[in-house]
């Protein structure tokens, strides 16, 4: 990682993700390569919270992510199934604790959120986008049976640079809280 990827480059939007336990990571991300087409995958799986926080951002957004994760235990989760992306499938999640850390930070920086940000959010890790119908139609009669349904906790709160296509790593906040969201 960029001993400070914030001053070395030009501005760039931030990315806010939901911090996978390892187990989950590996396992989502196992199912990413092997589904996702090749040629765009160049993240790991992830769960992203916000698509899009302006640069001039950089001074607040990483001190309130800070305190978010300070406050609050690890949200609790869970696999819920699949879910249909049309051209693609993801991993459904049921975290309202997650959710109620995002509504802390989507109010707090509501006047900044793009329209994208601003709407509802359904918590998925996407393993496929961007095929053809018939194959997303296909992997989800593939994996419905034998896709198990672990509880899991978040880890953390991720940050990160979009310099399109890829992400670069900014930091990342481990949930250490006490209080429930």
């Amino acid at each position: 990682m960029d001993p400070d990827p914030l001053s070395q480059k030009p501005p760039a939007p931030f990315i806010v993700t939901g911090e996978l336990p390892p187990d989950i990571l590996a396992w989502a991300d196992g199912l990413r390569r092997a589904h996702f087409p090749p040629e765009r995958n160049w993240l790991k799986a992830h769960v992203t919270l916000f698509h899009s926080f302006a640069p001039s951002l950089k001074e607040e957004l990483p001190r309130f992510l800070a305190a978010m994760a300070g406050e609050f235990a690890p949200p609790k989760a869970e696999v819920t199934g699949l879910m249909d992306l049309g051209g693609g499938t993801a991993i459904a999640l049921r975290s309202p604790a997650l959710l109620a850390v995002r509504k802390r930070i989507a109010d707090h920086f509501w006047d900044m959120l793009t329209k994208q940000d601003q709407g509802g959010k359904k918590l998925h890790i996407t393993v496929q986008n961007k095929v053809k119908r018939e194959d997303a139609l296909a992997l989800q009669r593939a994996l419905e049976p034998v896709l198990p349904h672990p509880q899991f906790a978040f880890t953390g709160l991720g940050l990160h640079i979009y310099r399109g296509p890829h992400w670069e790593p900014v930091q990342v906040w481990k949930f250490r809280g006490k209080q429930d969201a």
